[in-house]
């Protein structure tokens, strides 16, 4: 589409938004963390900002510009733009997604969007679509004197049915996300009090990605709506379950056919499903730091709660990090695979990225699929793990770290500028935390010691 048609729709939007009384446009991108930013402009200048760009200042943003190279400016992808349903009366206000370009008129290589834009553009070179469907979980908490808890008369378990104010609650997150144009496949409840699921339907990864984004901040703003919290923290109470975001996974071709299915293999794979598999366990330590990237996020990643800490594949084992669910007969155009160390506090344009990145190195590369393994992996001693060469995902941020400064595919996915302000951003928020004293070492050791 050329930039007068561009134009043209934009004006067509205004002209549909106003009638809708729309008022205000939030111009929304995130920073490399994934939290969503936006700078607010009256509707009848967003014609203007399709043409022009709107300008901001970079600097202020988290991994973006240093403040002498700040100046840049963002380009609204009409594809995106939505109605916010919470927003009304005569603050009623849109959004849409933009691209984030530097004064010279390119795609500045530190907006997480971006990223993901020229991984995709590089399975398109060889052939490929790359999809995914994410299953994000969170906990809706209560909001008391400034402390969070869990709601008190939530006493449901996976998949109960429950008559409580959350199962309201998470009808209320899914209508407002169908009207944001958001496709969600299913919502339940999940395994612990207080913790829900919402599964996206499967789209191309980054329109998945733009969803995960929006699921975020609509689900927060659902829940203030009844003076709840919603949170993506990936391990917000002790002893029992985390929150996960399992993504599944394939490529297709440009006319739709799934090139992950064969019906002849055992398990359903092609050969490209099987490299792609086998570069995501070759690259899995290296991408932890950005499927996983906060200190919290290992306190998930531990045997017992069924989140993987082990680098294998299977179909019916959920301790495997790679999983590849069993599709109906004659529904090949399903089959898929699901990569399950990813969390929802992940940024989801870099964790598409480098999980696709990871994927193409084995296909490139044509690496072996090893056996799968389908015994319960955390009954293993250290002996058969080394016996079966089954490695372990890192136990810790600082690990993870360390883990990704090796990996140069991880690295080459997320760009010199991304990889140098994501490491410099988690290795200091590593290292606050390994100067912070904990209430657990106050009540374990002050009075012993």
């Amino acid at each position: 589409m050329n930039r007068d048609d561009v134009v043209a729709r934009a004006e067509a939007l205004v002209d549909e938004a106003r009638r809708a009384g729309v008022r205000h446009v939030n111009l929304q991108f995130t920073d490399i963390t994934g939290i969503a930013k936006s700078v607010t402009i009256p509707l009848g200048l967003l014609r203007d900002a399709v043409q022009h760009g709107k300008w901001f200042d970079g600097s202020a943003i988290e991994g973006f510009a240093r403040t002498a190279e700040s100046d840049m400016y963002l380009l609204p992808d009409l594809d995106t733009f939505a109605i916010l349903p919470w927003e009304a009366g005569e603050d009623r206000t849109a959004r849409v997604f933009c691209w984030v370009y530097n004064p010279n008129g390119d795609l500045f290589p530190g907006d997480p969007r971006a990223v993901l834009r020229r991984a995709l553009e590089e399975a398109r070179a060889l052939g490929y679509q790359y999809c995914v469907g994410p299953e994000l979980e969170f906990f809706l908490f209560n909001r008391s004197n400034g402390a969070i808890s869990p709601l008190p008369h939530d006493r449901a378990s996976y998949f109960d049915y429950s008559a409580d104010q959350a199962a309201h609650v998470r009808r209320e997150m899914v209508n407002a996300l169908q009207q944001l144009g958001v496709a969600v496949e299913s919502a339940h409840h999940e395994v612990a009090a207080g913790q829900h699921e919402i599964d996206l339907t499967y789209a191309d990864a980054l329109r998945t990605a733009d969803n995960v984004v929006t699921v975020k901040y609509t689900l927060k703003a659902i829940a203030q709506l009844h003076d709840l919290y919603a949170t993506f923290l990936p391990k917000p109470l002790y002893g029992t379950s985390g929150s996960g975001m399992h993504c599944h996974q394939s490529l297709a071709d440009f006319a739709g056919r799934n090139l992950f299915a064969d019906p002849m293999d055992e398990y359903g794979l092609s050969e490209i499903a099987r490299s792609f598999i086998a570069g995501q366990l070759a690259h899995a330590r290296g991408m932890c730091a950005v499927l996983s990237p906060l200190v919290n996020s290992y306190k998930r990643l531990v045997a017992g709660y069924e989140a993987p800490v082990y680098i294998s594949w299977a179909r019916v084992n959920r301790s495997a990090l790679v999983r590849v669910p069993k599709v109906s007969p004659g529904r090949l155009e399903a089959t898929r695979i699901e990569l399950r160390c990813p969390d929802p506090s992940c940024n989801p344009y870099l964790a598409f990225a480098v999980m696709l990145k990871a994927g193409l190195d084995g296909i490139r590369r044509g690496l072996p699929l090893p056996e799968p393994i389908e015994e319960n992996i955390y009954q293993f001693d250290e002996a058969e793990l080394r016996r079966r060469n089954i490695g372990l995902l890192p136990s810790t941020l600082g690990e993870a770290l360390e883990a990704l400064q090796n990996d140069s595919v991880i690295q080459e996915a997320l760009g010199d500028h991304i990889l140098e302000r994501f490491l410099e951003a988690k290795r200091l928020e590593w290292n606050e935390f390994r100067a912070y004293v904990t209430q657990w070492e106050i009540d374990r050791y002050l009075e012993v010691y």
